[in-house]
């Protein structure tokens, strides 16, 4: 049975689901750009019965509240972070999609001894996986203010139905609840500032790859890259990048978009569980 909490965490309000014994593995999920842990809902309810997951909502996004101070991905971690400790988590696998992956790293760089392995995707970690959707960020990071009408175009319904839809064979197969309830969230007061905080920033993330490749180098996590190959944000490319720190990484491109777990849920489940199962003798 999934429960679903609001706890007090770092002076804000983070809403989490959660399933599975705590006995069992634990697999901590971190959402994209602009969903929330709804978009795991399905996903957990298969993995359940033989692990513990757990999904927060980032700071700003779905039923948590948005930070007072501007949003940074640096922000992000920190409140993530502190969720860890409130919800006492010792060792975990991350699941770490779009936004969630650089939420994720900059975590496991920090608290590299906690992390077991993971589960990246569509969640990029090199310029070769920068694809046009993300490219067409970089004139609003170059000049924010000239360009900051152009991004508000990311946040209409179109864009985000687009998300989910684009690259997916039979987009009459992908659920429109997916798109309306994270266009419910978007559309919140002060949602858009967040928004429009975090996509500037993320480049950011962009100048920390070198301090995550060394991560990967340094840890050799074990890690799983179920990735929607047909992914206007991060397309394959990001997927392959991988195997320059991490040779063993285990790379399924699924013939879906950017959302995979719209679509390819059931499948990503059989090869996580598959994956986490596996005998790690380290």
């Amino acid at each position: 049975m999934t429960t679903y909490r609001t706890i007090e965490v770092s002076g804000t309000e983070v809403f989490y689901r959660e399933a599975g014994n705590r006995l069992n593995p634990t697999l901590l999920l971190l959402h994209g750009f602009p969903s929330s842990s709804a978009q795991y809902d399905r996903l957990m309810g298969h993995l359940a019965a033989r692990l513990h997951v757990i999904a927060p909502d980032l700071p700003g996004f779905g039923r948590s509240r948005p930070l007072t101070d501007a949003s940074t991905f640096d922000r992000l971690a920190d409140v993530i972070e502190a969720f860890i400790d409130e919800t006492e988590l010792q060792r975990f696998a991350f699941y770490m999609f779009d936004f969630g992956a650089p939420v994720g790293f900059r975590i496991a760089v920090r608290r590299p001894q906690a992390v077991t392995g993971l589960v990246l995707q569509n969640g990029n970690a090199y310029e070769a996986g920068l694809g046009p959707g993300v490219q067409a960020l970089m004139p609003y990071w170059r000049d924010r203010a000239a360009h900051e009408d152009a991004v508000r175009g990311f946040l209409t319904l179109e864009a985000t139905r687009s998300q989910y839809v684009d690259g997916v064979p039979d987009p009459l197969a992908v659920n429109p609840d997916l798109w309306e309830l994270d266009q419910r969230y978007l559309d919140l007061p002060g949602r858009d500032a967040v928004m429009l905080d975090l996509l500037y920033d993320y480049q950011s993330n962009v100048a920390a790859y070198p301090v995550w490749h060394e991560y990967l180098r340094t840890h050799r996590p074990p890690a799983l890259l179920p990735w929607g190959e047909h992914d206007a944000f991060f397309p394959p490319a990001g997927a392959e990048a991988y195997r320059q720190d991490l040779p063993d990484a285990e790379i399924h491109l699924l013939p879906t978009g950017h959302f995979a777990t719209g679509t390819h849920s059931p499948q990503i489940a059989e090869l996580i569980l598959a994956f986490i199962g596996a005998d790690r003798s380290d």
